[in-house]
C-alpha cells in the first residue's frame, strides 16, 4: 500500500529541508520517493498548510526502573489527583509526575514522540527497568548503564588495570544489560557516600578507593570512545544543586581534554554564589566554554512550577535535598556493590527565590548556547517538571514576548537577577526540529530516525499551524508510527509497541573469569543472573531487539 501525505510544510534538519511544501510518500513502514504518477498513491491525507516533522525524541527521561517504582509506590496523592482511566485513555492509568508505564506511552505518542532513553539503568535492576519498559507501549525504548560508581570498576582503576581491561568489562556490562550507551553519575560520589564522605568535587579523592572523579570520567569516556559508540559518555556531574557548582562543571568539561561527553540536565550544575543569597546564574559562562568545545553536548533539565518528584541515583545529593521534601517523606537506598538512588517529592514555586533562579537559569542556557545540533529539549522528567510540560517549555524558546510575561510574574529578585529579561532569541520551528528530533537521533546513533528522507522510518508527526506554540505541540493532528496511524487528533487510535535498542560491543572474553570470581566471593547472585538473554527482551511479541553496530577504535 502507497499512503501519500500531500501538501505539508516540512521541518526536515537532517536533509536541510526548512519548511518547504513537500508529499510524502509512505509504503511498507518507510518513506519511499515519490512516484512518477501521484495517482498511484492507494491513500491520500490531506496536510495541507500543517507543519510536518518526524516523530520526536527524547533522550534523557525516567520512565522504568527501581527509582521509577519507589517514586509510584510513595506518592498516593500523585495518582489520586490525575486518574486517567475512563476519561480519556482506553486503560486504566493514573499519575502526573510518577505516571504508570501505559500512561507514560500514551502521553508521549499523544504530543508526537516514538522514542524515549531511560537514562540511569543500574546493572543489577536492568531486568525489572525493561519489563516496565516493556510495559510502556507506543514508542521505542532503550536506557543507558550506570557505571562509575561500582565496587568492581573503581577497584580496577584503584588497581590501575590497563585502559583494554576497563574497556572489556564496559562491552560486558553494555552486553548484559541490553543498554544503548554508558551513564556516570556523581563519578564516585554515590560510593563515597557509602564511607560517609557527604561531598565529592572533581580532583577530590574517594576516601576508600583513592580515586578522583576526574579519574572516573576520563576512564570512562575514553572506554565509550574505545568502544565506538555513538552516545558520548552521559555525564551527571559531580555537586548537583550546589551553590557554586559552576567551577565543577567547567573544570568537567575542560578535563575531558577533547574527549566526546554529553554534560545532562546542566541546569542542576550552573549555580553561582553572587549576590546577598550567595546563589546565582552561572548560565553564561557555561554556554561559552560549551560554544567553544564541539566535542561536548547537553541537555538543560529545565524546571517547571509545580509538584513533582526527583528521583536519581545520587543517593549523596538527594539526602542533601531531602530536607526541602514536600510533602516530608523520602526515600534513600543503597544498592549493594552498584550504587545506590534516592527519591524525594518536591514542589518548585515560582515566587520562591531559587526554584525562580532555577527557571530563568535553564531558559538562559538554552538561548545562550548557539549550536541546537548540541543542546536537546529535557525536563529531566520528573525531576525539573514531568515532561508533559514540553509543549510549554517551546513556546517560552519560540515567543519572547510570551517569555517576558512568564518572567514578569516569577519572585521578582530572581528576575531582577537573571538575564533573562535581555535575550531576544527565539527559536524557529527548524531549531526545534533539530533538537528534539534530528540531533537525538544523531547523537544515540538511531538510523532512521529524526528525518523525513527516502528510506527513513515513517515516523512521522503532524501539526495543525498555531501562533500558540503550546497548544499546537500538545495536540497533534496525526503521529505515524512505521506507516501506521496511531494517534489522531491528540488520541491514541492505535496502540503499538516498540523496540529496544541497544549494542553489543565485541570484548575479551577474559574478562568473564574475573567477574566470575568477583561475583562469587562479594555479591548475592552470580554474574548470569544479571544477563538479561535476547528473548527477554522481545517476550511475549511485545517489540523487536534493535541492535546497533559498534566500531571499536584504538
Amino acid at each position: 500500500m502507497l499512503t501519500r501525505l500531500k501538501g505539508g510544510r516540512l521541518y526536515d534538519p537532517e536533509n536541510g529541508v526548512d519548511g518547504e511544501v513537500r508529499d510524502l510518500y509512505i509504503r511498507s513502514g518507510r518513506i519511499v520517493a515519490a512516484p512518477a504518477d501521484p495517482a498511484e498513491a492507494n491513500e491520500v491525507i490531506d496536510v495541507s498548510g500543517r507543519v510536518v516533522m518526524a516523530g520526536a525524541i527524547d533522550i534523557h527521561t525516567h520512565i522504568g526502573g527501581g527509582k521509577v517504582n519507589i517514586a509510584r509506590a510513595m506518592l498516593p496523592e500523585d495518582h489520586l489527583g490525575d486518574r486517567v482511566g475512563g476519561r480519556r485513555h482506553p486503560h486504566a492509568g493514573c499519575g502526573h509526575a510518577a505516571p504508570a508505564t501505559r500512561t507514560a506511552g500514551y502521553r508521549y505518542a499523544e504530543m508526537g514522540y516514538v522514542a524515549c532513553f531511560e537514562p540511569a539503568m543500574l546493572p543489577a535492576n536492568a531486568r525489572q527497568a525493561h519489563l516496565e519498559m516493556a510495559d510502556t507501549p507506543m514508542v521505542d525504548k532503550g536506557a543507558y548503564v550506570l557505571l562509575g560508581n561500582d565496587d568492581f570498576f573503581l577497584r580496577a582503576l584503584a588497581d590501575k588495570r590497563d585502559p583494554d581491561y576497563l574497556r572489556d568489562y564496559v562491552a560486558w556490562t553494555l552486553g548484559a544489560a541490553q543498554a544503548l550507551a554508558v551513564k556516570v553519575v556523581n563519578p564516585g560520589g554515590i560510593n563515597a557516600f557509602k564511607f560517609n564522605q557527604r561531598k565529592l568535587d572533581l580532583d577530590e579523592n574517594n576516601c576508600h578507593y583513592g580515586v578522583t572523579p576526574r579519574d572516573v570520567l576520563l576512564a570512562l569516556a575514553d572506554a565509550v570512545r574505545g568502544l565506538g559508540l555513538a552516545h558520548p559518555l552521559h555525564i551527571h556531574g559531580c555537586n548537583l544543586g550546589v551553590p557554586g557548582n559552576l567551577a565543577t562543571t567547567l573544570d568537567t568539561i575542560q578535563a575531558l581534554d577533547g574527549l566526546r561527553a554529553h554534560l545532562t540536565h546542566v541546569q542542576f550544575h550552573s549555580y553561582g554564589t553572587e549576590g546577598d543569597r550567595k546563589f546565582s546564574s552561572g548560565a553564561a559562562p557555561i554556554a561559552e566554554m560549551i560554544n567553544a568545545h564541539d566535542n561536548v553536548s547537553l541537555d538543560v533539565g529545565q524546571i517547571m512550577f509545580g509538584r513533582t518528584v526527583t528521583e536519581s541515583g545520587d543517593s549523596m545529593r538527594q539526602f542533601a535535598g531531602s530536607a526541602f521534601a514536600s510533602p516530608k517523606k523520602w526515600v534513600g537506598m543503597d544498592i549493594e556493590c552498584d550504587a545506590g538512588c534516592g527519591v524525594v517529592p518536591f514542589h518548585y514555586r515560582d515566587r520562591n527565590f531559587v526554584n525562580a533562579l532555577q527557571w530563568a537559569i535553564g531558559l538562559e542556557l538554552f538561548l545562550l548556547v548557539d549550536d541546537p545540533w548540541r543542546i536537546f529539549l529535557t525536563t529531566d522528567h520528573p525531576n525539573g517538571a514531568p515532561f508533559t510540560s514540553y509543549p510549554h517549555l517551546i513556546r517560552l524558546l519560540m515567543d519572547r514576548s510570551f517569555r517576558r510575561d512568564m518572567l514578569a510574574t516569577i519572585n521578582p529578585d530572581a528576575a531582577a537577577a537573571s538575564t533573562l529579561g535581555s535575550l531576544d532569541r527565539e527559536y524557529s520551528l527548524y531549531e526545534i526540529a533539530i533538537m528534539t528530533r534530528a540531533a537525538p537521533a544523531r547523537s544515540l546513533g538511531l538510523k532512521g530516525f529524526g528525518s523525513l528522507g527516502v528510506g527513513a522510518r515513517a515516523h512521522i508527526t503532524v501539526y495543525k499551524d498555531d501562533a500558540d506554540r503550546e497548544k499546537m505541540f500538545t495536540c497533534p493532528e496525526y503521529v505515524f508510527k512505521d506507516g501506521q496511524v496511531i494517534v489522531r487528533d491528540g488520541r491514541v487510535v492505535k496502540e503499538v509497541h516498540g523496540a529496544t535498542h541497544a549494542v553489543h560491543p565485541e570484548f575479551d572474553r577474559v574478562i568473564e573469569r574475573d567477574l566470575d570470581q568477583y561475583f562469587d566471593r562479594y555479591m548475592t547472585v552470580s554474574k548470569d543472573n544479571l544477563r538479561i538473554a535476547d528473548d527477554e527482551i522481545r517476550d511475549d511479541g511485545r517489540g523487536e531487539l534493535v541492535l546497533h553496530a559498534t566500531v571499536a577504535r584504538p
